[in-house]
């Protein structure tokens, strides 16, 4: 199933500047797993040593954040988009 991936500022060095990319797979997990095929390193970067989410990374399939879902194992319907966004910290 294939879905468009949005990829923040930081992370297009691996994607070669594209800021969205396409990747195959029916969960978050498959789409990780084929965007690290394509893109080596990509994966390590949005999952920590445990091979969870990081925790200053959010990702949505759709408009939903997955950690309301069912994380890694959320569906990726054809078609979905999904967005990662790394979490901004700061103020005054």
């Amino acid at each position: 199933m294939s879905v468009s991936v949005r990829i923040p500022t930081i992370l297009r060095t691996y994607t070669g500047g594209e800021s969205e990319v396409t990747a195959q797979g029916e969960t978050l997990a498959g789409v990780l797993e084929d965007l690290d095929s394509q893109y080596s390193g990509i994966k390590g970067r949005i999952l920590d040593d445990t091979g969870e989410l990081r925790r200053f990374v959010n990702v949505y399939v759709g408009n939903d954040d997955v950690r309301f879902l069912d994380n890694l194992e959320t569906p990726t319907p054809a078609g979905t988009q999904i967005s990662v966004i790394p979490a901004v910290a700061g103020g005054c």
